[in-house]
Formats: structure tokens, sequence, C-alpha cells
């Protein structure tokens, strides 16, 4: 189904002996944010590192079960691939250090070795910096460092740099656990408007962000998913007794 982006069947996750996902089986709707919570090491982050093939980057990780990107198995595509559909943004800025503004938004394609002419590179770098809300801020200064701005400003650089690969999913790991509360705010309303263009997936430990954001949320508990649907509900009438100990602070 086209209205179904990422498709997580019977999927299950480990570091050798070690299993962190249980038997997940979730389905994450096209153009809006899916909130991923619960409390720390429940299997959050693994999640989604599996959604674009980099756990298996850590030694001793395995999976088991399927993973789809609309109706293709994401285990059965080229690694690369998966990463330039489903982009990622990690918990604390990154942007490449030694590069520029510039060079970073366009760093995926010279890292993929894409040669693209100057004009096109120039309109990538102009539409993903625009929709990163970053354009305005950064426009006279693109041949500058990205390290040279704030935290809230390399944030939004490296999702520019993510979008820039035009995915069909963006990963957000915490995206605003680095960061001041008038940052956070940006982020947060940069991810509003966003989801019009790319599907969001979002981990966050932030009971409060993610009643903000999200149109769905999934409750992880465990290596479990514990419960799923829309967040107005999931956060109102929770059907599930952890679900609503973890939203009342008695565990987290």
């Amino acid at each position: 189904m086209k209205s179904q982006v990422v498709r997580v069947e019977s999927f299950s996750a480990s570091f050798g002996e070690h299993r962190i996902l249980k038997n997940i089986n979730l389905s994450i709707p096209k153009d809006k944010v899916t909130a991923i919570m619960g409390p720390s090491g429940c299997g959050k982050t693994t999640l989604i590192r599996c959604m674009n093939r980099m756990h298996e980057l850590i030694p001793d990780a395995q999976v088991t079960g399927k993973m789809f990107l609309y109706d293709e198995d994401i285990y059965s595509m080229n690694p690369i691939l998966v990463r330039r559909k489903v982009g990622m943004v990690f918990q604390r800025p990154n942007p490449f250090p030694t590069m520029s503004i510039y060079d970073n938004v366009i760093a995926g394609y010279k890292l993929n070795g894409i040669k693209l002419p100057k004009t096109e590179q120039d309109s990538i770098v102009e539409d993903a910096l625009r929709k990163s809300a970053l354009w305005d801020e950064v426009k006279d200064a693109l041949h500058r460092k990205g390290t040279f701005l704030s935290g809230g400003q390399q944030q939004r650089l490296c999702i520019a740099r993510t979008l820039a690969m035009k995915p069909e999913v963006l990963l957000l790991d915490e995206p605003t656990s680095a960061l001041d509360p008038k940052a956070t705010s940006h982020i947060e309303e940069l991810i509003v408007e966003l989801k019009k263009s790319v599907t969001i997936i979002l981990v966050t430990h932030n009971i409060a962000q993610a009643a903000r954001v999200s149109d769905f949320t999934a409750f992880l508990y465990l290596g479990e998913l514990v419960e799923f649907g829309p967040s107005k509900k999931l956060f109102t009438v929770p059907e599930d007794k952890r679900t609503e100990e973890y939203l009342t602070g008695k565990f987290g």
C-alpha cells in the first residue's frame, strides 16, 4: 500500500546474545510524523538504525523478520541506496568540520560519486537550505565553514544535507536533545513543515515534544512495541497500562 511507507513485520534485532528488539510489527504512514517513544535502552534508536541498514555496521549485529520501504525489502536492497532513500539526522549536530556550508549540503552527491553541473548543485543547495529554514540565515555565508553556525543552525544544516538527497523518509534520532529551548522550538516547527514533503520518524524521550509534533506515536518498552496509534488518542486514552504509567512519569 502506497499510504504506508515503511512496514516492519515480525522484526527482531540483537547484538550477539543480547536481544534489543523483539518481534516488532509496525506500519509507518506516508507524509506524517511518527514519534517513537520509550525509556532509555528500550530499542528506539536500534529500530530506526535498522530502517536504514546502520545497525548491521556494529560487530555481532543480527536481525530477523522483514522490513519494507513501500514494497521493496530493505534488506534485499543495496545499503547505499537504502541510506539515500532513508536519510538520518543524529542527536548531536555533525556537519563535516572541514567543509563549507555549501559543500556540507551537497556532500551526499560527492561521496556517492554523482557529478552534477554547477547550476544544478546551486539549485539543490538552495532548495535544501530553504526546506530546512536556514537559507535566509546563511545565503551570504555559503562558503564559510559549517562549524561557525550555532548548535541549532548546525542541526538544520544536517537536516538540509539529508534533504538534498531527496529521501522518501527522514529519520530523526532525538534531534533536539543537545539544543537549547529556542533552537528546539525552531526544529519542532521545521518538523511540522517538512512532513508536507517527506515522511518523518522521530525518536524522542521527550513526551511533550512527541505530543506537540507527531501524528502517530509508537511506545516501546524493553524491546517490545507496547502500543501504536494516533498521538492524540495514545496521549489521552492509552490502551496499555504500561503506556499510561510511562506518560504519567511512573518510570522512564
